[in-house]
C-alpha cells in the first residue's frame, strides 16, 4: 500500500476546506440538493447584473444550460469589482525570458484592458459574438486582449504560439475570425523568435474572414508589413480612451473557443460559456490552491492551453489574487531559474507539469536548496499523472516536506479541476488523483454504468453535468455528442466520458491509468502505458520514460519503451532493459515485460511539457512521421530518435 501523507495540521487550521469531514459535508450537500448547492455558490461568487431564472436546464441534454438568462460580464468579475479594495495590489507580475520584470496593478490592468477593448471596438468594429484569434507569446498584452474580448462580448480563440501556419489557418477558418492579434515575436532561451511571419503564411491561402491583424512589438525584429491589413498596437493604443463600459452578457453566451488537436480529423473547437466557466475557475482556484490574502500564484503553463486560460488569467483574477506570467522556460539560463523566481517574487503556490518537475530534478537535484523557498505553501501538478519518484523529490526537496501537493486531474473540456486533493483536508497517496472536488460526481464505471470493481480498470466518467463543462464543439453539435456522450451510460442516459481509464482502491481513491487509447493490448490483456511508465521510473538511472505499443507477430502488440537516462554512462540497452523488466515482472507481471527499448537523449514534447506519444508510436512502427512537429520544444529530436531506433 502507498504511504499516505497527511495535511500539515498548522496549514489545515486556516484552510478554506480544513478537513475530510468538511469535504464530505460539502459533497453530501451537493448530492442531496444538486441545484441548491450550485445556486449557493453562484449567488456568492458572481456579481450578477441581472438574476438567472433557473440553475440547470436539462431539457436538451447533453446541451446543458446553467443559470439561464442570468446576466454578467467576465471582465467585471476579474477587474472592476476588485478596484474598490485592490486597485494598488499587483494583478500580474510579468517576468520576461531575459529577466525583465513588470508589476501591473489592478488599476493599471483596468486601464490597459479598457484601452484594448476600445481599440478592438472602435478601430476594427469588433462586436459581441465576433471571433478574435490570438497568436501570442506569454506577454501581458495577451492577457489584456483576452479580457478586452470578454469586456466587449467578443469570443476569443487562442492558438498556441508554437503551432504551425497550417494549424493556425485551420483554426482561423473554422472560427471565421474577424481579427487576429499577434506579436512580432518574443524571446526564448535568450534569443528572439518570430510569430508575425507565421500569421502571414497562414493568411496566404486562407483567412478570408480576417479584416485586420493587430501586431504588438515585443522583440523589435524586422517583419514584413502589409498596409492593407496590418496595424500596430503600439502606435494605436495610447489614443484610446481608458474607459469602456462592459457588455452585458448572458450566462450561456460563448466566452471562448479553444481548439484541441486530435491525431486525426480537423481540430475540435471546444466552446465554453460565460457564467459556468468563470464560477468554477474561481471556486477551484480558491479551494485547490487554498488562496489567502497577499498570495502570489505561479502557473508555468502557456495561455495557449486551457491551463493558462483558467489558472494564469481567469481563476487568479476572478479571485482577486496576484498571478505570475513568465515568458521563458524554467531551465534557462540554468536549472535554478524557477527557484530564483519563487524566491524573488515570494511565490506561495507553484503549479507545473510532471515533465517539468522531472526535468528540473534531472538538471539539478539539489538546486532548490540554494534558494529561499519558504514562502511556498502549495505545490501543484497538471497535464499527466505524476510518478512517485518525481512526487517524492517535489515534496521533500522543493516543498521541504511541508507543502501540500495537489495532483490535479481535468481537461480542456472540463474548464477546471475535476479530481484533486484539497491541501488542508486530503490525505495524499503519491501519484493518485484522490477524490472528486465537492459538487463533481466522478465515477469509474463500465460502459453500461455499473461500477467497476475495486482495483480494476474502468472508464473515468463525470455522471452529472457541472457548470464549467464544454457546451459544444464550434459548428459541429453532432461531433460534440459522439465525442463525449456516446461511450458510456448511467441509468440509461449518456454521461460525459473523459476518454481516460481509472481505478478506485479500497479507500475510494481514484487513480488515472491513462487514455483508453493509450492502452496496449498484449495477448488480449489491456495494459495502460501510464501504469508501465510509473513502474519504470522507479529505476534509479532513468529520468523519463515513454511507452508505446508496437505490432507483435505473436502477442498482437508488444511493449516498446523510450528511455532517457539521468546521466550519460556506460549502461547498455540490454542492462537497462533487464533492470526494467525485473521491476515490471515484480510490480505488474510477466505480461508487462518490455520487448524493446531505445535509449534516447530526450522525447518529443510540446512546449507545455506534453509528451507526443503518437510520434513515438509511428517511430516504433517504422512509419513515416505525418504529425505536425512544429509545436515541439525541440523538433530535431524526432530525427535523432528515428536514427537511434533504425540503427538499433
Amino acid at each position: 500500500m502507498s504511504k499516505i501523507y497527511y495535511p500539515n495540521a498548522e496549514f489545515s487550521k486556516d484552510a478554506s476546506i480544513p478537513s475530510m469531514e468538511a469535504y464530505w459535508k460539502l459533497q453530501n450537500r451537493a448530492l442531496e440538493d444538486y441545484e441548491g448547492y450550485w445556486k449557493s455558490f453562484a449567488d456568492e461568487k458572481i456579481d450578477w447584473l441581472a438574476p438567472y431564472d433557473e440553475v440547470l436546464d436539462e431539457s436538451d441534454a447533453p446541451f446543458y444550460k446553467w443559470f439561464t438568462n442570468g446576466k454578467l460580464n467576465v471582465s467585471n468579475q476579474c477587474i472592476d469589482r476588485h478596484l474598490a479594495t485592490k486597485a494598488n495590489q499587483d494583478a500580474i507580475v510579468f517576468e520576461g525570458d531575459r529577466g525583465d520584470v513588470e508589476h501591473i496593478t489592478y488599476a493599471q490592468l483596468s486601464t490597459r484592458v479598457n484601452k484594448m477593448a476600445n481599440l478592438l471596438k472602435n478601430e476594427f468594429n469588433v462586436k459581441k459574438g465576433d471571433r478574435v484569434v490570438l497568436y501570442m507569446p506569454m506577454i501581458p498584452e495577451a492577457t489584456y486582449a483576452m479580457l478586452a474580448c470578454t469586456r466587449i462580448g467578443a469570443i476569443h480563440s487562442i492558438v498556441f504560439g508554437g503551432f504551425s501556419a497550417d494549424a493556425l489557418r485551420d483554426r482561423i477558418d473554422d472560427a471565421k475570425a474577424k481579427v487576429v492579434i499577434t506579436a512580432d515575436g518574443a524571446f526564448r532561451k535568450g534569443k528572439p523568435y518570430m510569430l508575425k511571419n507565421v500569421v502571414d503564411d497562414a493568411l496566404k491561402e486562407g483567412g478570408e474572414s480576417v479584416e485586420a491583424v493587430l501586431v504588438v512589438k515585443r522583440n523589435n525584429e524586422p517583419i514584413e508589413w502589409n498596409d492593407s491589413i496590418d496595424y500596430s498596437y503600439n502606435d494605436m493604443i495610447d489614443a484610446q480612451s481608458d474607459e469602456c463600459p462592459f457588455e452585458i452578457m448572458d450566462s450561456e453566451d460563448p466566452m471562448f473557443l479553444l481548439y484541441t488537436s486530435g491525431s486525426t480529423g480537423k481540430p475540435k473547437g471546444v466552446q465554453h460559456s460565460t457564467a459556468g466557466y468563470i464560477l468554477w475557475a474561481q471556486m477551484t482556484m480558491e479551494w485547490v490552491f487554498d488562496l489567502r490574502d497577499n498570495d502570489v500564484f505561479w502557473c508555468t503553463a502557456d495561455i495557449g492551453w486551457i491551463t493558462g486560460h483558467t489558472y494564469i488569467v481567469y481563476g487568479p483574477l476572478s479571485a482577486g489574487t496576484t498571478t505570475v506570467m513568465f515568458e521563458g522556460v524554467p531551465t534557462y539560463p540554468d536549472a535554478g531559474r524557477a527557484w530564483k523566481m519563487i524566491e524573488d517574487h515570494k511565490i506561495t503556490q507553484f503549479y507545473t507539469a510532471p515533465t517539468a518537475i522531472r526535468l528540473l530534478h534531472k538538471m539539478g537535484e539539489d538546486e532548490p536548496n540554494k534558494y529561499d523557498l519558504t514562502t511556498l505553501r502549495v505545490l501543484g501538478t497538471v497535464g499527466e499523472p505524476i510518478d512517485p519518484p518525481a512526487w517524492k523529490w517535489y515534496y521533500e526537496v522543493v516543498g521541504n516536506s511541508k507543502c501540500a501537493i495537489v495532483d490535479t486531474y481535468w481537461q480542456t473540456e472540463t474548464g477546471g479541476h475535476m479530481i484533486s486533493p484539497l491541501p488542508g483536508a486530503t490525505p495524499i497517496k503519491p501519484a493518485c488523483a484522490t477524490f472528486a472536488l465537492p459538487g463533481i460526481v466522478a465515477e469509474v464505471i463500465e460502459e453500461d454504468g455499473t461500477p467497476t470493481p475495486v482495483g480494476e480498470k474502468g472508464f473515468m466518467c463525470i455522471t452529472k453535468p457541472w457548470p464549467s463543462m464544454i457546451r459544444n464543439i464550434w459548428g459541429d453539435p453532432e461531433r460534440f455528442k459522439t465525442s463525449y456522450f456516446s461511450e458510456c451510460k448511467k441509468d440509461g442516459k449518456p454521461v460525459y466520458f473523459t476518454g481516460d481509464g481509472a481505478m478506485i482502491d479500497e479507500d475510494g481513491y481514484i487513480t488515472i491509468t491513462g487514455r483508453t487509447d493509450d492502452v496496449i493490448n498484449v495477448s488480449g490483456h489491456r495494459i495502460g502505458t501510464a501504469e508501465i511508465e510509473a513502474v519504470i521510473k522507479h529505476v534509479d538511472t532513468i529520468a523519463v520514460s515513454a511507452v508505446v505499443g508496437k505490432p507483435h507477430e505473436i502477442k498482437g502488440e508488444g511493449i516498446f519503451a523510450y528511455i532517457v537516462l539521468k546521466e550519460e554512462g556506460s549502461y547498455s540497452p540490454d542492462e537497462i532493459k533487464s533492470e526494467i523488466n525485473k521491476l515490471l515482472k515484480k510490480e505488474i507481471g510477466a505480461i508487462a515485460l518490455c520487448d524493446e527499448i531505445a535509449i534516447v537523449p530526450d522525447v518529443p514534447k510540446t512546449r507545455s511539457g506534453k509528451i507526443m506519444r503518437r510520434i513515438l508510436r509511428s517511430i516504433a512502427k517504422g512509419e513515416e512521421i505525418t504529425q505536425d512537429t512544429s509545436t515541439l520544444e525541440d523538433p530535431t529530436i524526432v530525427q535523432t530518435i528515428e536514427k537511434i531506433v533504425k540503427e538499433a
